[in-house]
Protein backbone atom coordinates (compact mmCIF):
# COMPACT_ATOMS: atom_id res chain seq x y z
CA UNK A 1 0.00 0.00 0.00
CA UNK A 2 1.09 3.55 -0.69
CA UNK A 3 0.76 5.32 2.68
CA UNK A 4 2.97 8.46 2.73
CA UNK A 5 1.86 9.69 6.16
CA UNK A 6 2.33 6.33 7.84
CA UNK A 7 5.67 5.85 6.11
CA UNK A 8 6.84 9.31 7.16
CA UNK A 9 5.83 8.78 10.77
CA UNK A 10 7.58 5.41 10.87
CA UNK A 11 10.71 7.11 9.56
CA UNK A 12 10.49 9.75 12.29
CA UNK A 13 10.04 7.06 14.96
CA UNK A 14 13.16 5.25 13.68
CA UNK A 15 15.20 8.43 14.19
CA UNK A 16 14.73 7.75 17.91
CA UNK A 17 14.73 11.45 18.73
CA UNK A 18 14.66 12.77 22.26
CA UNK A 19 11.46 14.77 22.10
CA UNK A 20 11.39 18.20 23.68
CA UNK A 21 8.17 18.94 21.84
CA UNK A 22 4.48 18.33 22.40
CA UNK A 23 2.48 16.19 22.96
CA UNK A 24 3.25 15.79 26.64
CA UNK A 25 3.35 11.99 26.54
CA UNK A 26 6.60 12.36 24.53
CA UNK A 27 6.02 9.17 22.59
CA UNK A 28 6.78 7.14 25.71
CA UNK A 29 4.78 4.29 27.15
CA UNK A 30 2.43 6.25 29.43
CA UNK A 31 -0.39 5.73 26.94
CA UNK A 32 0.70 2.33 25.63
CA UNK A 33 -2.17 0.50 27.33
CA UNK A 34 -4.59 2.91 25.69
CA UNK A 35 -2.86 2.41 22.35
CA UNK A 36 -3.68 -1.27 22.48
CA UNK A 37 -7.33 -0.42 23.02
CA UNK A 38 -7.62 2.05 20.14
CA UNK A 39 -9.28 -0.22 17.56
CA UNK A 40 -11.81 -1.29 20.19
CA UNK A 41 -12.63 2.07 21.85
CA UNK A 42 -13.01 3.96 18.57
CA UNK A 43 -16.78 3.90 18.93
CA UNK A 44 -19.73 6.23 18.55
CA UNK A 45 -22.68 7.26 20.73
CA UNK A 46 -24.30 3.93 21.53
CA UNK A 47 -25.65 2.38 24.71
CA UNK A 48 -23.08 2.75 27.49
CA UNK A 49 -20.75 5.22 25.74
CA UNK A 50 -22.61 8.47 26.57
CA UNK A 51 -22.70 11.56 24.29
CA UNK A 52 -20.35 14.55 24.54
CA UNK A 53 -23.11 16.84 23.27
CA UNK A 54 -25.46 15.73 26.05
CA UNK A 55 -23.34 13.98 28.67
CA UNK A 56 -25.19 12.02 31.33
CA UNK A 57 -23.01 8.96 31.89
CA UNK A 58 -19.30 8.21 31.67
CA UNK A 59 -18.37 11.49 29.92
CA UNK A 60 -20.39 13.47 32.47
CA UNK A 61 -18.60 11.67 35.30
CA UNK A 62 -15.16 12.23 33.72
CA UNK A 63 -15.81 15.94 33.19
CA UNK A 64 -16.88 16.28 36.83
CA UNK A 65 -13.63 14.66 37.95
CA UNK A 66 -11.67 17.05 35.75
CA UNK A 67 -13.50 20.06 37.19
CA UNK A 68 -12.63 18.88 40.70
CA UNK A 69 -8.98 18.28 39.77
CA UNK A 70 -8.50 21.74 38.27
CA UNK A 71 -10.77 23.67 40.65
CA UNK A 72 -13.39 24.63 38.03
CA UNK A 73 -17.12 25.11 38.43
CA UNK A 74 -17.54 23.04 35.29
CA UNK A 75 -15.23 21.44 32.72
CA UNK A 76 -16.17 20.55 29.16
CA UNK A 77 -14.02 18.45 26.83
CA UNK A 78 -12.95 19.81 23.47
CA UNK A 79 -11.87 17.32 20.82
CA UNK A 80 -11.26 20.22 18.42
CA UNK A 81 -8.30 21.26 20.53
CA UNK A 82 -7.88 24.57 22.31
CA UNK A 83 -8.64 26.26 19.00
CA UNK A 84 -12.21 24.97 19.10
CA UNK A 85 -12.49 25.75 22.79
CA UNK A 86 -11.35 29.35 22.29
CA UNK A 87 -13.78 29.85 19.41
CA UNK A 88 -16.66 28.71 21.63
CA UNK A 89 -15.56 30.65 24.71
CA UNK A 90 -15.12 33.93 22.84
CA UNK A 91 -18.33 33.69 20.84
CA UNK A 92 -20.29 32.66 23.92
CA UNK A 93 -19.16 35.69 25.92
CA UNK A 94 -19.11 38.49 23.32
CA UNK A 95 -22.11 39.40 21.19
CA UNK A 96 -21.75 39.90 17.40
CA UNK A 97 -20.56 43.44 16.82
CA UNK A 98 -19.20 43.64 20.37
CA UNK A 99 -15.67 44.51 21.46
CA UNK A 100 -12.90 42.45 23.00
CA UNK A 101 -9.66 43.64 24.51
CA UNK A 102 -7.04 41.14 23.37
CA UNK A 103 -3.37 40.61 23.88
CA UNK A 104 -1.84 41.35 20.49
CA UNK A 105 0.39 38.29 20.60
CA UNK A 106 -2.53 35.91 21.14
CA UNK A 107 -2.65 32.78 19.01
CA UNK A 108 -4.28 32.93 15.58
CA UNK A 109 -7.23 30.94 16.98
CA UNK A 110 -8.31 34.04 18.90
CA UNK A 111 -8.28 36.15 15.74
CA UNK A 112 -10.27 33.53 13.86
CA UNK A 113 -12.88 33.55 16.62
CA UNK A 114 -13.21 37.32 16.27
CA UNK A 115 -13.85 36.95 12.55
CA UNK A 116 -16.37 34.14 13.04
CA UNK A 117 -18.18 36.10 15.72
CA UNK A 118 -18.06 39.48 14.02
CA UNK A 119 -16.21 40.85 17.07
CA UNK A 120 -14.11 44.04 17.04
CA UNK A 121 -10.67 43.76 18.69
CA UNK A 122 -8.84 46.39 20.66
CA UNK A 123 -5.21 45.50 21.27
CA UNK A 124 -2.97 45.64 24.28
CA UNK A 125 0.70 45.06 23.60
CA UNK A 126 2.95 43.19 26.03
CA UNK A 127 6.25 44.64 27.06
CA UNK A 128 9.37 43.89 25.02
CA UNK A 129 12.72 43.09 26.64
CA UNK A 130 15.63 44.54 24.68
CA UNK A 131 17.94 42.76 27.13
CA UNK A 132 16.58 39.34 26.18
CA UNK A 133 15.13 40.12 22.73
CA UNK A 134 11.76 38.65 23.60
CA UNK A 135 8.15 39.70 24.15
CA UNK A 136 7.45 39.51 27.87
CA UNK A 137 4.41 40.36 30.00
CA UNK A 138 1.33 42.55 29.92
CA UNK A 139 1.25 45.70 32.03
CA UNK A 140 -1.96 45.49 34.11
CA UNK A 141 -2.15 49.29 34.07
CA UNK A 142 -2.66 49.14 30.29
CA UNK A 143 -5.72 46.94 30.82
CA UNK A 144 -7.02 49.29 33.50
CA UNK A 145 -6.63 52.23 31.14
CA UNK A 146 -8.43 50.57 28.23
CA UNK A 147 -11.34 49.34 30.35
CA UNK A 148 -11.71 52.75 31.98
CA UNK A 149 -11.76 54.56 28.64
CA UNK A 150 -13.99 52.11 26.73
CA UNK A 151 -17.00 50.72 28.57
CA UNK A 152 -18.14 48.84 25.43
CA UNK A 153 -15.42 46.20 25.88
CA UNK A 154 -17.18 43.00 26.96
CA UNK A 155 -14.27 40.66 27.65
CA UNK A 156 -10.49 40.57 27.99
CA UNK A 157 -8.57 37.76 26.28
CA UNK A 158 -4.99 36.95 27.26
CA UNK A 159 -2.46 34.16 26.85
CA UNK A 160 -0.97 32.63 30.02
CA UNK A 161 1.69 31.35 30.05
CA UNK A 162 3.18 32.35 26.70
CA UNK A 163 4.67 29.81 24.30
CA UNK A 164 8.00 30.73 25.92
CA UNK A 165 6.76 30.17 29.49
CA UNK A 166 6.53 33.85 30.41
CA UNK A 167 3.68 34.71 32.80
CA UNK A 168 1.97 38.05 33.37
CA UNK A 169 0.58 39.12 36.75
CA UNK A 170 -2.70 37.30 36.16
CA UNK A 171 -4.05 37.82 39.66
CA UNK A 172 -3.86 41.59 39.27
CA UNK A 173 -5.26 41.40 35.74
CA UNK A 174 -8.24 39.35 37.00
CA UNK A 175 -8.91 41.88 39.75
CA UNK A 176 -8.91 44.75 37.26
CA UNK A 177 -11.15 42.95 34.76
CA UNK A 178 -13.68 42.05 37.45
CA UNK A 179 -13.62 45.55 38.95
CA UNK A 180 -14.97 46.68 35.58
CA UNK A 181 -17.51 43.81 35.50
CA UNK A 182 -15.95 42.21 32.43
CA UNK A 183 -15.10 38.58 31.67
CA UNK A 184 -11.53 37.29 31.62
CA UNK A 185 -10.89 34.55 29.03
CA UNK A 186 -7.49 32.87 29.26
CA UNK A 187 -5.75 30.80 26.61
CA UNK A 188 -3.84 28.49 28.96
CA UNK A 189 -2.93 26.05 26.21
CA UNK A 190 0.58 25.69 27.60
CA UNK A 191 -0.36 25.65 31.28
CA UNK A 192 -2.54 22.65 32.07
CA UNK A 193 0.23 21.35 34.37
CA UNK A 194 0.48 24.47 36.55
CA UNK A 195 -2.25 23.40 38.97
CA UNK A 196 -0.26 20.36 40.07
CA UNK A 197 2.83 22.04 41.56
CA UNK A 198 3.29 24.90 44.02
CA UNK A 199 6.75 25.43 42.50
CA UNK A 200 5.15 26.69 39.30
CA UNK A 201 3.25 29.92 38.58
CA UNK A 202 -0.34 30.10 39.78
CA UNK A 203 -2.87 28.58 37.38
CA UNK A 204 -5.35 30.86 35.63
CA UNK A 205 -8.32 29.32 37.44
CA UNK A 206 -6.67 29.80 40.82
CA UNK A 207 -5.97 33.41 39.88
CA UNK A 208 -9.66 34.09 39.21
CA UNK A 209 -10.12 33.73 35.44
CA UNK A 210 -13.71 33.24 34.25
CA UNK A 211 -13.01 30.85 31.35
CA UNK A 212 -9.78 28.93 30.86
CA UNK A 213 -9.02 26.79 27.82
CA UNK A 214 -6.23 24.24 28.17
CA UNK A 215 -4.44 21.92 25.76
CA UNK A 216 -4.12 18.78 27.85
CA UNK A 217 -2.07 17.29 25.04
CA UNK A 218 0.64 19.96 25.21
CA UNK A 219 1.97 19.45 28.71
CA UNK A 220 0.07 16.41 30.05
CA UNK A 221 0.16 12.79 28.80
CA UNK A 222 -2.77 13.04 26.39
CA UNK A 223 -3.22 12.60 22.65
CA UNK A 224 -2.91 15.58 20.31
CA UNK A 225 -6.08 17.64 19.87
CA UNK A 226 -7.46 16.89 23.33
CA UNK A 227 -8.36 19.99 25.36
CA UNK A 228 -10.62 21.18 28.18
CA UNK A 229 -12.72 24.32 28.57
CA UNK A 230 -12.99 25.26 32.27
CA UNK A 231 -15.56 27.64 33.74
CA UNK A 232 -14.28 29.52 36.77
CA UNK A 233 -17.09 31.86 37.79
CA UNK A 234 -20.78 32.66 37.70
CA UNK A 235 -20.12 35.48 35.23
CA UNK A 236 -20.21 32.87 32.47
CA UNK A 237 -23.50 31.76 30.98
CA UNK A 238 -22.74 28.03 31.06
CA UNK A 239 -25.75 27.07 28.95
CA UNK A 240 -24.66 29.50 26.21
CA UNK A 241 -21.08 28.22 26.43
CA UNK A 242 -22.22 24.60 26.11
CA UNK A 243 -24.33 25.56 23.11
CA UNK A 244 -21.37 27.12 21.30
CA UNK A 245 -19.03 24.25 22.16
CA UNK A 246 -21.58 21.81 20.75
CA UNK A 247 -22.12 23.99 17.68
CA UNK A 248 -18.41 24.30 16.88
CA UNK A 249 -17.32 20.73 17.65
CA UNK A 250 -17.69 17.72 15.44
CA UNK A 251 -20.85 15.67 15.95
CA UNK A 252 -18.60 12.61 15.86
CA UNK A 253 -16.31 13.29 18.84
CA UNK A 254 -13.37 10.95 19.23
CA UNK A 255 -13.59 8.60 22.18
CA UNK A 256 -9.86 8.02 21.73
CA UNK A 257 -9.19 11.68 22.51
CA UNK A 258 -11.69 11.82 25.36
CA UNK A 259 -10.18 8.68 26.85
CA UNK A 260 -6.73 10.25 26.79
CA UNK A 261 -8.04 13.33 28.66
CA UNK A 262 -9.63 10.99 31.18
CA UNK A 263 -6.27 9.23 31.64
CA UNK A 264 -4.15 12.40 31.73
CA UNK A 265 -6.22 14.01 34.49
CA UNK A 266 -6.22 10.82 36.57
CA UNK A 267 -2.46 10.45 36.03
CA UNK A 268 -1.79 14.00 37.22
CA UNK A 269 -4.09 13.60 40.21
CA UNK A 270 -2.15 10.51 41.26
CA UNK A 271 1.41 11.32 40.18
CA UNK A 272 1.52 14.95 39.03
CA UNK A 273 2.98 16.67 42.09
CA UNK A 274 5.71 14.07 42.52
CA UNK A 275 6.56 13.83 38.81
CA UNK A 276 6.64 17.62 38.40
CA UNK A 277 8.88 17.84 41.46
CA UNK A 278 11.34 15.38 39.92
CA UNK A 279 11.17 17.18 36.57
CA UNK A 280 11.84 20.60 38.13
CA UNK A 281 14.73 19.19 40.18
CA UNK A 282 16.30 17.76 37.02
CA UNK A 283 15.73 21.00 35.10
CA UNK A 284 17.39 23.02 37.87
CA UNK A 285 20.29 20.59 37.92
CA UNK A 286 21.00 20.77 34.19
CA UNK A 287 20.21 24.46 33.65
CA UNK A 288 22.66 25.20 36.49
CA UNK A 289 25.21 23.15 34.60
CA UNK A 290 24.49 25.01 31.37
CA UNK A 291 24.81 28.44 33.04
CA UNK A 292 28.56 27.92 33.09
CA UNK A 293 28.73 27.25 29.35
CA UNK A 294 30.36 30.14 27.51
CA UNK A 295 28.27 31.96 24.85
CA UNK A 296 24.97 30.53 26.11
CA UNK A 297 22.03 32.38 27.64
CA UNK A 298 19.22 30.53 29.40
CA UNK A 299 16.00 32.42 30.06
CA UNK A 300 14.15 31.08 33.10
CA UNK A 301 12.74 32.02 36.49
CA UNK A 302 16.12 33.41 37.57
CA UNK A 303 15.79 35.99 34.77
CA UNK A 304 12.74 37.63 36.39
CA UNK A 305 12.78 41.42 36.35
CA UNK A 306 10.30 44.27 35.90
CA UNK A 307 9.48 42.92 32.43
CA UNK A 308 9.01 39.27 33.45
CA UNK A 309 6.56 38.74 36.33
CA UNK A 310 6.92 34.97 36.52
CA UNK A 311 8.19 32.06 34.47
CA UNK A 312 7.21 28.44 33.87
CA UNK A 313 10.51 26.63 34.20
CA UNK A 314 9.22 23.55 32.37
CA UNK A 315 10.02 25.54 29.22
CA UNK A 316 13.77 25.82 28.61
CA UNK A 317 14.78 28.79 26.45
CA UNK A 318 18.26 28.49 24.98
CA UNK A 319 20.15 31.22 23.12
CA UNK A 320 23.53 30.33 21.61
CA UNK A 321 25.31 33.60 20.93
CA UNK A 322 26.03 34.17 17.26
CA UNK A 323 23.80 31.32 16.05
CA UNK A 324 20.11 31.67 15.23
CA UNK A 325 17.60 29.67 17.21
CA UNK A 326 16.54 27.96 14.01
CA UNK A 327 20.12 26.80 13.36
CA UNK A 328 20.40 25.46 16.90
CA UNK A 329 17.16 23.54 16.41
CA UNK A 330 18.41 22.09 13.13
CA UNK A 331 21.79 21.07 14.59
CA UNK A 332 20.20 19.37 17.57
CA UNK A 333 17.96 17.35 15.26
CA UNK A 334 20.56 16.47 12.64
CA UNK A 335 23.60 15.83 14.84
CA UNK A 336 22.18 14.74 18.20
CA UNK A 337 18.70 13.35 17.53
CA UNK A 338 17.07 15.96 19.74
CA UNK A 339 13.91 17.69 18.52
CA UNK A 340 12.96 21.01 20.08
CA UNK A 341 9.39 22.31 20.25
CA UNK A 342 10.18 25.45 18.24
CA UNK A 343 12.73 28.14 17.50
CA UNK A 344 12.71 31.80 16.58
CA UNK A 345 15.53 34.09 15.45
CA UNK A 346 17.21 34.06 18.85
CA UNK A 347 15.91 31.15 20.90
CA UNK A 348 15.42 27.43 20.78
CA UNK A 349 12.58 26.26 23.02
CA UNK A 350 12.68 22.87 24.73
CA UNK A 351 9.24 21.90 26.04
CA UNK A 352 9.36 19.42 28.90
CA UNK A 353 6.68 17.42 30.68
CA UNK A 354 6.29 14.90 33.48
CA UNK A 355 7.46 12.19 31.05
CA UNK A 356 10.95 13.67 30.60
CA UNK A 357 13.69 11.97 32.58
CA UNK A 358 17.09 13.06 33.90
CA UNK A 359 18.92 11.41 30.99
CA UNK A 360 16.86 13.41 28.47
CA UNK A 361 17.97 16.69 30.04
CA UNK A 362 21.55 15.45 30.38
CA UNK A 363 21.64 14.73 26.64
CA UNK A 364 20.28 18.20 25.87
CA UNK A 365 22.83 19.90 28.14
CA UNK A 366 25.85 18.10 26.72
CA UNK A 367 24.68 18.65 23.14
CA UNK A 368 24.17 22.37 23.71
CA UNK A 369 27.60 22.57 25.32
CA UNK A 370 29.20 21.05 22.24
CA UNK A 371 27.31 23.38 19.89
CA UNK A 372 28.42 26.41 21.93
CA UNK A 373 32.06 25.35 21.83
CA UNK A 374 32.09 24.66 18.10
CA UNK A 375 29.56 26.93 16.45
CA UNK A 376 29.19 30.16 18.46
CA UNK A 377 29.46 33.31 16.34
CA UNK A 378 29.56 31.50 13.00
CA UNK A 379 26.60 33.43 11.56
CA UNK A 380 27.69 36.98 10.81
CA UNK A 381 24.18 38.41 10.57
CA UNK A 382 23.19 37.24 14.06
CA UNK A 383 21.97 40.08 16.32
CA UNK A 384 21.73 42.54 13.41
CA UNK A 385 17.94 42.27 13.32
CA UNK A 386 16.12 44.44 15.80
CA UNK A 387 13.32 42.12 16.87
CA UNK A 388 10.90 44.80 17.94
CA UNK A 389 7.20 45.10 18.38
CA UNK A 390 5.56 46.40 15.24
CA UNK A 391 2.17 47.99 15.79
CA UNK A 392 0.36 48.09 12.42
CA UNK A 393 -2.27 50.76 11.82
CA UNK A 394 -5.82 49.64 11.19
CA UNK A 395 -7.48 50.77 7.95
CA UNK A 396 -10.65 48.70 8.17
CA UNK A 397 -12.12 46.16 10.56
CA UNK A 398 -10.66 42.69 10.93
CA UNK A 399 -13.87 41.14 9.58
CA UNK A 400 -14.16 43.55 6.61
CA UNK A 401 -10.51 43.02 5.72
CA UNK A 402 -10.93 39.26 5.82
CA UNK A 403 -14.08 39.24 3.66
CA UNK A 404 -12.91 41.92 1.23
CA UNK A 405 -12.31 41.45 -2.49
CA UNK A 406 -8.67 40.49 -2.82
CA UNK A 407 -5.83 40.70 -5.28
CA UNK A 408 -2.37 39.11 -5.33
CA UNK A 409 0.83 41.13 -5.09
CA UNK A 410 4.49 40.54 -4.27
CA UNK A 411 5.35 41.41 -0.69
CA UNK A 412 8.10 43.79 -1.77
CA UNK A 413 5.55 45.87 -3.73
CA UNK A 414 2.87 45.90 -1.03
CA UNK A 415 3.87 48.96 1.01
CA UNK A 416 0.82 51.12 1.63
CA UNK A 417 -1.64 48.34 0.72
CA UNK A 418 -4.17 46.76 3.10
CA UNK A 419 -3.57 43.18 4.23
CA UNK A 420 -6.37 40.76 3.33
CA UNK A 421 -4.83 37.69 4.99
CA UNK A 422 -2.90 36.95 8.14
CA UNK A 423 0.90 36.91 7.92
CA UNK A 424 2.07 34.64 10.71
CA UNK A 425 5.47 33.19 11.68
CA UNK A 426 4.81 29.60 12.75
CA UNK A 427 5.55 28.63 15.39
CA UNK A 428 4.43 30.33 17.57
CA UNK A 429 1.41 31.36 15.45
CA UNK A 430 1.25 35.05 16.39
CA UNK A 431 0.26 37.41 13.53
CA UNK A 432 2.61 40.11 12.29
CA UNK A 433 -0.24 41.37 10.10
CA UNK A 434 -3.99 40.91 10.37
CA UNK A 435 -6.62 41.55 7.67
CA UNK A 436 -7.50 45.22 7.51
CA UNK A 437 -4.06 46.48 8.60
CA UNK A 438 -1.75 48.73 6.59
CA UNK A 439 1.46 47.17 5.26
CA UNK A 440 4.58 49.31 5.74
CA UNK A 441 8.22 49.09 4.64
CA UNK A 442 9.15 48.26 8.22
CA UNK A 443 6.81 45.28 8.22
CA UNK A 444 8.04 44.10 4.80
CA UNK A 445 11.66 44.20 5.94
CA UNK A 446 10.83 42.36 9.15
CA UNK A 447 9.01 39.55 7.30
CA UNK A 448 11.87 39.24 4.80
CA UNK A 449 14.42 39.04 7.62
CA UNK A 450 12.51 36.20 9.27
CA UNK A 451 12.19 34.35 5.97
CA UNK A 452 15.89 34.86 5.22
CA UNK A 453 16.68 33.11 8.48
CA UNK A 454 14.53 30.10 7.58
CA UNK A 455 11.54 30.98 9.75
CA UNK A 456 8.32 29.50 8.36
CA UNK A 457 5.86 32.24 7.41
CA UNK A 458 2.18 31.43 6.88
CA UNK A 459 0.25 33.67 4.52
CA UNK A 460 2.35 33.55 1.35
CA UNK A 461 0.61 32.36 -1.80
CA UNK A 462 3.94 31.81 -3.53
CA UNK A 463 6.67 31.32 -0.94
CA UNK A 464 9.58 31.81 -3.35
CA UNK A 465 8.19 34.99 -4.92
CA UNK A 466 6.72 36.12 -1.59
CA UNK A 467 3.26 36.76 -3.02
CA UNK A 468 0.49 37.75 -0.62
CA UNK A 469 -3.14 38.85 -0.86
CA UNK A 470 -4.20 42.44 -0.24
CA UNK A 471 -7.51 44.31 -0.38
CA UNK A 472 -8.37 45.00 -4.01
Amino acid sequence: MNTPIINGLKKYILENNTRFHMPGHKGKDSLSFLGGLIPYIDVTEVGGTDNLHNPEGIIYESQKLSAKAFGAKESIYSVNGTTGGLHAAIMACIRPGGKALIQRDCHRAVYNALILGGITPKYIYPRYSHEYNIVTTLNPDDIEKELTEDSEIEAVIITYPSYYGICSDIKKIAEIVHKHNKILIVDEAHGSHLKFSKRLPVSALEAGADIVVQSTHKTLPAFTQSSIVHVGSDRVDIHRLRTFISMLQTTSPSYILMSSIDFAVAYMEMHGEYKLGCLLDNIEKWTSYMKDIQNLTILNKDSKNNEIHDFDNTKILLKVHGVTGKSVEDMLREKYNIQLEMSDYYYGVALTSVLDEDEDLEKLAYSIEYICKRYSYIEEDQNKIDIRQIKPKLHTTLKDGFYSDKTEIELIKSSGRIAADFIIPYPPGIPILCPGEIITEEIIQYIQALKKNNMQILGFLDYNREKIRVVK
